[in-house]
């Protein structure tokens, strides 16, 4: 007797190909998926509410350090002295050429530092026999304090401009390249091996498959060489002193402690603070932002 049973048909290929568009379809919406779009009003309370109220409390438990008198008002003024002592600064005219000359050396120095740590990163990170002779050396430069490179610059270049920027790329160059080097250590084999199957090889290669696959890692060399840059740039401003050099943040500070002033004192280190958080968040957080949302990963660190 013949069986009854039937055996479904095989999906013929326009359907399977149908499927497929719709499996396709489907994750195309879920790349798609975006946050909902904030309020200016959210964001603030978000973004900029958090600090301001951690900023409110520092003040607060200064000035009730102050009031209390925990310490004589010759070591720890008030904040209004502080201000006070900005407001000279303003009233002089020189709050911001004091803030523009170093501004402009750790920018200009940062700036000639990943010109040089770039490549020299691409060289260690690819190149065996290079990473095994300078990949320690880098690491020990990079532990090292910038502020030991002072007197031997000083020696060799003069209290200059160019000492200040020998301090400063002899601080950030290491730091730049170690970066590159870890983030190209974390690039798949497989983006290696598409480039070369593309012809993307050398200089291409590096350009177009290599340092965009290492961004993110890089970017955290770069935010590391610029803070290695600023702290570099202050330790030489403190110690070098010289009326060629100008006055810079770190120069104004050290002058202040000559004088005994510490309410100057104070406002440069604010001021040194101030700065670094200023590049951080106008640069270097738009930067990195970008760089997560191209890859989908900006919800993370929201």
């Amino acid at each position: 007797m013949a069986s009854t049973d039937t055996v479904p048909a095989a999906p013929t290929s326009a359907a399977a190909g149908a499927d497929t568009a719709d499996v396709g379809a489907g994750l195309d919406a879920l790349d798609a998926v975006s946050a909902p779009r904030r309020s200016l009003a959210e964001a603030l309370r978000q973004k900029a509410l958090p600090p301001l109220l951690g900023a409110v409390l520092v003040l607060a438990l200064w000035q009730g350090a102050y009031s209390l008198h925990l310490t004589s008002d010759y070591k720890l003024p008030s904040p209004l002295d502080v201000w006070h002592a900005a407001e000279d600064l303003w009233t002089a005219g020189t709050l911001f050429s004091i803030i523009w000359t170093s501004v402009w050396r750790g920018l200009s120095g940062f700036l000639v530092a990943l010109a040089i740590g770039t490549p020299i990163g691409l060289l260690v990170a690819r190149v065996r026999p290079v990473r095994a002779a300078l990949g320690p050396v880098l690491s020990g430069l990079q532990s090292l304090p910038s502020v030991a490179w002072v007197p031997a610059a000083v020696i060799w270049l003069g209290i200059n401009d160019s000492m200040m920027y020998a301090v400063i790329l002899l601080g950030a160059v290491p730091s730049i390249a170690n970066g590159l080097v870890a983030g190209i250590d974390q690039v798949p084999p497989l983006f290696l091996r598409a480039g070369r199957t593309i012809g993307a090889t050398g200089l291409n290669g590096a350009r177009h498959v290599l340092l965009p696959a290492a961004l993110p890692g890089y970017l955290a060399g770069l935010k590391q060489g610029w803070a290695f840059s600023w702290r570099s740039l202050m330790a030489a401003e403190l110690v070098a002193s010289s009326p060629d050099l100008g006055l810079g943040l770190g120069r104004y500070l050290e002058n202040q402690r000559e004088f005994s002033d510490m309410a100057g004192v104070l406002l440069g280190i604010l001021l040194i603070l101030f700065v670094g958080i200023a590049i951080e968040l106008l640069v270097f957080t738009p930067v990195e932002r970008r760089v997560l949302r191209n890859r989908g990963l900006l919800a993370a660190v929201k």
